[in-house]
């Protein structure tokens, strides 16, 4: 039901009675179609930046199959750390909304990090709720 405002009539005001909104006649939007096409354009020019400058960082990604949206990652552990020496491996899943939404990542192989449990997992809350803020 539509509420209208008040209306006014010489001096007095009155209610104007409620009325049933009526139907838009235009036909309904379809949700948010996902452009893929400019996704895996995205992805694709980071997987040649990544192969430009990543073994400079000690970083490889590449797909794992046919699909841009599934990566298979390498990640070198830092010199001067308890990583140093070690290398991980790490499988990444875009989402069709990339990069408005992050993507899933996952240790392959086993890390000992506070911030990693024991199935691969990153377990930081910004990551599970991008919208909290905290302050």
């Amino acid at each position: 039901m539509e509420v209208r405002p008040y209306e006014t009539v010489g001096n007095s005001t009155r209610h104007r009675r409620h009325v049933p909104a009526t139907p838009s006649k235009q036909p309904a939007v379809p949700p948010n179609t996902v452009d893929t096409t400019s996704v895996s354009q995205r992805l694709q020019k980071e997987l040649m930046s990544l192969m430009m400058i990543g073994g400079d960082l000690g970083v490889s990604a590449f797909p794992e199959g046919e699909s841009i949206f599934a990566w298979i990652g390498t990640i070198a552990g830092g010199k001067g750390t308890a990583y140093e020496g070690l290398s991980y491996k790490l499988s990444l899943r875009f989402p069709l909304d990339y990069p408005f939404k992050p993507p899933r990542v996952k240790f392959e192989t086993m890390c000992f990090h506070p911030n990693v449990d024991q199935f691969g997992n990153i377990c930081l809350d910004i990551l599970q709720n991008p919208t909290r803020i905290v302050l």
